[in-house]
């Protein structure tokens, strides 16, 4: 199946093989199950005049490449802001569940933040380099670049991602889905640690976005700080083709294996 997830009915969807992660066939890397969350959160009560500001996914248990179904819901009614709820479940269980803030859109063009210096552009970009046991569905679906650093150097990378698949079988994922495909891998390309040796789990996910992504490529600039006390946190900043866009924040266990 050419997407990581098939559709079976309104609410419940097949996981591909796509979807899984680099420690186990069995469970699926965060990037594409988050995807599917936003897919649902989109399409959630939907409303031309607002857009989605801030995501927090809370991992509560592994999502497993399985039949999974999905729900999503307005919390918090409101005609300038939002709160959305999702859940993503597997035999009644929740394994990941979404809050997201809608906002009224405005005109702040006058206003609106500048930066400088663009990142080289991913055709410029060399294939990141793999660790060599880390083949596994999502990380080759995915298209790597990198413009410093990859997932087999320890320490802080600027890296591209373009997600070769659909969220949904059938259809175009939206510039939202991709960004969320690609976000949640920030932890995986700085990390630290020799993953031989140390483990450093993400406990959630929240975005924070500034503008409406726009195309199918996106940069995490991220770095990972770890403390004594065994937590640590992992950080980037996303880009699209346009610019910087968005902001992410992982919490990590870390755990010697």
């Amino acid at each position: 199946m050419d997407a990581f997830y098939e559709r079976r009915t309104a609410t419940r969807y097949r996981s591909t093989s796509h979807t899984a992660g680099p420690w186990s066939t069995e469970s699926q890397h965060l990037g594409p199950p988050s995807a599917l969350l936003v897919r649902e959160l989109e399409s959630c009560a939907p409303r031309d005049d607002m857009v989605l500001s801030r995501l927090v996914f809370d991992v509560l248990g592994p999502v497993p490449v399985a039949e999974l179904e999905v729900t999503a819901s307005v919390l918090r009614p409101g005609r300038s802001v939002e709160l959305l709820g999702a859940d993503l479940t597997h035999d009644g269980r929740p394994v990941l569940r979404a809050h997201a803030w809608r906002i009224n859109r405005g005109d702040t063009t006058s206003i609106a933040s500048e930066f400088s210096g663009m990142l080289p552009e991913p055709p410029a970009c060399p294939k990141m380099i793999m660790p060599a046991d880390w083949s596994c569905g999502y990380l080759d679906a995915v298209d790597w670049r990198s413009v410093d650093g990859d997932m087999a150097t320890p320490g802080d990378a600027v890296v591209w991602g373009k997600p070769l698949l659909p969220t949904v079988e059938g259809e175009e994922p939206t510039a939202l889905q991709r960004l969320f495909t690609i976000a949640d891998s920030a932890s995986g390309v700085s990390s630290r640690l020799d993953v031989r040796k140390w483990m450093a789990i993400n406990t959630d996910l929240s975005v924070h976005l500034h503008r409406e992504p726009q195309g199918s490529w996106f940069a995490l600039e991220a770095s990972t700080v770890i403390g004594a006390g065994g937590v640590g946190v992992a950080s980037s900043v996303v880009h699209d083709l346009l610019g910087p866009v968005a902001r992410t924040a992982q919490s990590l266990l870390v755990r010697e294996r």
